[in-house]
Formats: structure tokens, C-alpha cells, sequence
């Protein structure tokens, strides 16, 4: 969810020279909570946060009259209903989300095949090859906005530049609703003022070291030379930021997607300090994360952890087996391992989570001439197909049963971000 809350929205009105501005960034506006609107009409205008007040939830999503009380993305739901008590608290529901996400991105596609998606409710596309059979990108980006609201009753804003950097940063100042084109001469006017968090790349402890060089805008960061850059914020992030402060970013639209990772997390809904029943829940989200492995054809050569201390302190962990998996039994010895180490004994947890990474194909788990995870592959996938015949929940390992069948950590559970 966007921290923008529509007060700073800047949009094209009339005729403009789009000339060369054929990369769009087209973002939904409040993606889930628009969704859950189009069953509730007379709540829009109001603040409404997507989530579940029960325990210890976090915002999913919320209107843009909700932001601007300053509720976020990831925030407690309790913290959310205190900075906004008039709010009104909608479940989500993500199977809904998935469907629509579906429509959008086949609307895209009908105006181009060169979309990249970067999440379920945004994406990059290069429009140059559309002016034939749509018309200009702003034309197209109007044309889009359109058949989305027709077709969907949902709201995009769009941003149409000639780098994704500049499109991306258009289309977060349109919102929510407008279409934005920074001409290729007007990118640096509409850049340098732009405070320094425009830049990707600029978090909270990089634009500390920012400020500390007196730099507060975009423009600034573009007077600044290479190397003063380089020596405050290091050569790779020095780099990245003074071409992005020139208006330059060479990346291309890429349409060939593939999963980077997969993971599970669970939020409990009281802080644990029981090891045993933290692991157990550990043992639980490697199955999740094995099954999801299993059904994509992927293996992982890294496990990684995650955990987050009442306090709010988080972190993580990871190592890399000597051999991909995408066996639930070898994923949690690897994340038990670190969990080990990391030495979690006596502090209360809030949050813990699995992830795999550096994914390879499936084959590459059994490629060897000795399978170390024969004897579990054999039991899981045994357990998929029965799964997939009665149901999730027919089969279940014994150690994961807790009095009449009820989770024995509860807590909020999610696919990992």
C-alpha cells in the first residue's frame, strides 16, 4: 500500500507532447479496499482500513481517507483504530484481490504484450508499439484508465515517462485516479524538487546520511558530486541515486517473471516465549512453503528465517543447503538450524516466518546420483496427491495436531510479502 494519501495529486490536463514518454506505471488506487467497496457503495468517502480487528492483525489496505489520518500498510489494525476511531474495519478477502488482479492484467495486455508486473496490483508497461492500433502513451494511459473503471469498476493511476523510475514517481503523484505525463525534457523540472525519498533506493537510514550532507531534494542529490555520494552512502547506492537524480534509468521492460522466493510468516496473537511452540510453528510454515515449491516446479537452495521480538526488533537469517530442496523436512532442519543459533530462548516472539530462495528448477533437487531426501520426498508428495484428492486439510503431520484438530500457535497467518 502507498504511504500517498492523494493531499500532493498532480495530473495532465489537455494536450501534451508524450513524444518518447512510452513507459507507463499503472497502479491501482487502494487496490483491496477498492475491491471490498464495490460490495459496500456507502462507504466510499470514508476511511475504511482493511483488516481484522480481532488479535493481533495488521493493515492490509485502506481508503485514502484513512491515510490521511496516517494509517499504513503493516500497521497494527489496534494501532490504525487509534489514530482513526471513525474508521470502519472491513475483512480482507484475497481470493477476491486474485480474480481482479486477473481482469486488470489482461486489460494491459490487450494494449500491449510488454507488461512487467510487479505485484498483484501494479506494473511497468512499454507502449511505443501501440500508437498504431491505440494512440499516443497518453492516450493509451487514458484508454486503460477507462476500460479498467468500465470493466472492473476499479480506479488506476498512471504515470508516463520515458524511464520506469520517472513513470513509477508519476504515477504515485497522480493518485488516486489521474494519468500524469512527464514529457523526456520536462523529467529533470519535474524531479529536482521532489524531496530525497523519491529516489528508490532512499530509506530511513539513507536519507539520514543524506540530510547529514545538508541534501533534502532530488536536486540536490544531483548537485552533489559522484564521489562525495559514493563516500557517504556506498559506491553501489552513490551510483544508483546520481543517475536516477539525472533522470537516467536504463532497465527495460521485462516480461518474462519468475518467483524470486517463497515464503510463510504467522503473527501470533499473543507474544511466545515457549521454543517448542515456536518450532512447531516453524515445522508448519517449512510444509507450506515445501507444498508451494512442489506446485510451481521450484526447488530452493536457501532457507531463510524471520523472526520479529516483542519489541518490534526483526530479524533474519539464511543459509544455503549444499544441494536444492523442496522438501518441508530439509526446509525446517535448515530454518530449526538457525533458529538455533540465533538463541531465541526466554524472549517473547511476535512473529515468525520461512522463506525459500535462489529457486532452480525442480530437477535440479534430484538430480543427484544420491537423494539425501528421498525416503520425505517420497511421504510429501504422497501427501500432495492425497491433499489434492480430499483436501487441504485430510492429511496433516501428527506433530502439527493439536487438541481436536485446532492449530496449537495461533496467530495470523499469511504468504510472506
Amino acid at each position: 500500500m502507498s504511504r500517498q494519501d492523494g493531499s500532493a495529486r498532480q495530473v495532465t490536463r489537455g494536450d501534451v507532447d508524450d513524444t518518447g514518454a512510452s513507459i507507463l506505471h499503472i497502479d491501482m488506487d487502494a487496490f483491496f479496499a477498492s475491491v471490498e467497496l464495490l460490495d459496500h457503495p456507502e462507504l466510499r468517502g470514508k476511511p475504511v482500513i482493511i483488516g481484522n480487528p480481532e488479535g493481533r492483525s495488521v493493515v492490509t489496505s485502506a481508503t485514502y481517507e484513512a491515510r490521511r489520518f496516517g494509517v499504513t500498510a503493516a500497521m497494527p489494525v489496534s494501532k490504525a483504530i487509534r489514530l482513526c476511531p471513525q474508521a470502519t474495519i472491513l475483512p480482507p478477502h484475497h481470493q477476491r484481490y486474485t480474480e481482479y488482479s486477473r481482469q486488470v492484467m489482461a486489460i494491459f495486455r490487450d494494449a500491449t504484450p510488454l507488461v512487467e508486473p510487479l505485484s498483484i496490483d501494479e506494473a511497468f508497461l512499454d507502449v511505443s508499439g501501440a500508437r498504431r492500433l491505440i494512440g499516443s502513451p497518453a492516450v493509451v494511459g487514458q484508454h486503460i484508465r477507462e476500460r479498467v473503471h468500465r470493466e472492473t469498476g476499479l480506479t488506476c493511476s498512471v504515470g508516463a515517462a520515458a524511464t520506469k523510475f520517472v513513470a513509477k514517481v508519476a504515477s504515485g503523484r497522480a493518485k488516486p485516479d489521474g494519468l500524469l505525463v512527464i514529457p523526456p525534457a520536462e523529467t529533470l523540472a519535474f524531479l529536482h524538487p521532489l524531496p530525497i525519498r523519491a529516489l528508490w533506493g532512499v530509506g530511513a537510514k539513507t536519507e539520514e546520511s543524506l540530510h547529514r550532507l545538508g541534501l533534502s531534494t532530488v536536486g540536490d542529490v544531483a548537485d552533489t558530486p559522484l564521489a562525495t555520494l559514493t563516500r557517504a552512502v556506498g559506491e553501489a547506492t552513490g551510483v544508483k541515486l546520481h543517475e536516477l537524480s539525472h533522470g537516467r534509468d536504463a532497465r527495460r521492460i521485462v516480461t518474462a517473471t519468475s518467483e524470486k522466493s517463497i515464503g510463510h510468516e504467522v503473527t501470533f496473537d499473543v507474544d511466545v516465549t515457549d521454543p517448542a511452540r515456536v518450532r512447531l510453528e516453524l515445522l508448519r510454515l517449512a510444509d507450506q512453503v515445501a507444498v508451494r515449491l512442489r506446485k510451481s516446479g521450484a526447488s530452493a537452495r536457501t532457507v531463510a528465517i524471520k523472526v520479529r521480538f516483542e519489541d518490534f526488533t526483526t530479524v533474519t537469517r539464511s543459509r544455503t543447503f549444499s544441494e536444492p530442496t523442496n522438501v518441508g523436512r530439509r526446509l525446517f532442519e535448515g530454518a530449526n538450524e538457525l533458529l538455533t543459533v540465533l538463541g531465541i530462548d526466554g524472549r517473547a516472539i511476535r512473529l515468525i516466518g520461512v522463506r525459500a530462495e535462489q529457486l532452480t528448477d525442480e530437477q535440479d533437487a534430484v538430480a543427484a546420483l544420491w537423494d539425501p531426501d528421498e525416503e520425505w520426498r517420497e511421504a510429501e508428495t504422497t501427501i500432495d496427491s492425497l491433499r489434492a484428492r480430499f483436501g487441504g486439510q485430510a492429511v496433516r503431520r501428527a506433530s502439527l495436531l493439536g487438541r481436536k484438530g485446532n492449530d496449537t500457535a495461533g496467530g495470523t497467518r499469511a504468504p510472506a510479502p
